[in-house]
């Protein structure tokens, strides 16, 4: 979001620290997001391979997919 905000210059330090501190955050919860997409995806890949598996394995594939184009875009 592109906020347009009036920082005194005094409090311009601290605003930069906390937006590179936010930053950092909403990377690593990409980062989690995808990582864990990927592993449900393989999880449910494993599943599948097993037939009474299909079962759990089928949705595990697809909230995997939805999870890491999530976290991407």
């Amino acid at each position: 979001m592109s906020e347009s905000k009036n920082v005194p210059v005094l409090l311009w330090p601290f605003y930069a620290i906390w937006k590179l501190i936010e930053l950092i955050f909403n990377l690593t919860g990409r980062l989690i997001g995808v990582v864990l997409g990927l592993v449900l995806m393989t999880v449910g890949i494993v599943l599948t391979v097993t037939v009474i598996g299909a079962i759990i394995g089928i949705p595990f594939i697809v909230i995997g997919v939805l999870l890491t184009l999530r976290s991407i875009f």
